[in-house]
């Protein structure tokens, strides 16, 4: 029995904690007397208890689990305690990294609570336009010719058709013609990027420098050939702040929550020699 108790993981466990413990009381010192203090549970923790337990099971806590949360709150806070007096806290990475969270969290809601004017705004927009331009847009009618089904003859047939189109335009349903009842023959205020994506981005820029109301062609894509009429065209430009407004002024707190972070940081590091040792 005894041997077979000295094997036991938990006798083990009990064993390192009453060493450590040991060590503990025999440093002594600044170290060792930061854990000792009042712990103070404030009505304003017992109410935030409160809450989080009524949010999490949709009724308030009895007498009973009320204390059960008030005396979770001391263990924990007694054993936080003492880990940092032991230096638990220390080379762990994940601590590390939550420590760093929670100061850049308290840094942000400082930043956060500067609105921004609308000068403020105007000047970032105009910093930053290309970001906030607006594409320009094209409505177009099309008209699908599938090489692989006209072989030779698309040439002919395209230019057969693309007569037939500019004079005789107004009585002729695009959406009859052409060998596709896959594509649309009409496409409205669809983006560069748009078009791109659906034709190819050579179709797209085969577009750019096509006339208003006039039918040209045949124009390549991903597809095959195609006879386009652009209805209507309009250019791409930079937004103005009315239109943007959301986006600008969401960018901008990012931008100057970012800057503030820096800027602290920066100050806080000053406070310290940092060397970097090579290999």
């Amino acid at each position: 029995m005894p041997q077979k108790l000295f094997h036991e993981p938990l006798l083990h466990f009990l064993v390192l904690g009453a060493l450590l413990f040991g060590l503990y009381q025999w440093l002594g010192g600044p170290a060792a007397s930061a854990a000792v203090g009042d712990i103070v549970v404030t009505e304003g923790r017992i109410r935030n208890l409160t809450d989080t337990f009524t949010r999490t099971w949709q009724r308030p806590p009895t007498p009973e689990e009320l204390n059960g949360l008030v005396e979770d709150y001391i263990r924990e806070e007694v054993l936080y305690r003492e880990g940092v007096v032991l230096g638990l806290d220390r080379d762990d990475t994940i601590i590390r990294r939550r420590l760093r969270q929670k100061l850049e969290f308290v840094s942000e809601d400082a930043a956060n609570a500067v609105e921004p004017t609308s000068v403020e705004l105007a000047e970032f927009l105009a910093k930053n336009a290309d970001a906030y331009r607006i594409e320009s847009r094209l409505t177009f009618t099309q008209v699908f010719l599938d090489p692989s089904r006209r072989g030779d003859k698309l040439e002919v047939d395209a230019a057969s058709l693309l007569d037939a189109l500019r004079t005789r335009g107004d009585s002729l349903d695009p959406a009859t013609l052409g060998d596709s009842r896959m594509l649309d023959p009409r496409y409205e205020s669809a983006t560069e990027d748009d078009i791109a994506r659906l034709f190819g981005p050579e179709f797209e820029l085969a577009l750019r420098g096509q006339p208003v109301g006039k039918w040209v062609g045949p124009l390549k894509s991903g597809y095959g050939a195609h006879l386009v009429r652009i209805d209507a065209r309009s250019p791409g430009r930079v937004a103005t702040l009315d239109e943007v407004r959301d986006a600008v002024a969401r960018d901008w707190s990012a931008a100057r929550r970012q800057q503030f972070l820096d800027e602290q940081y920066h100050q806080l590091r000053n406070r310290y020699q940092v060397r970097i040792e090579g290999p």
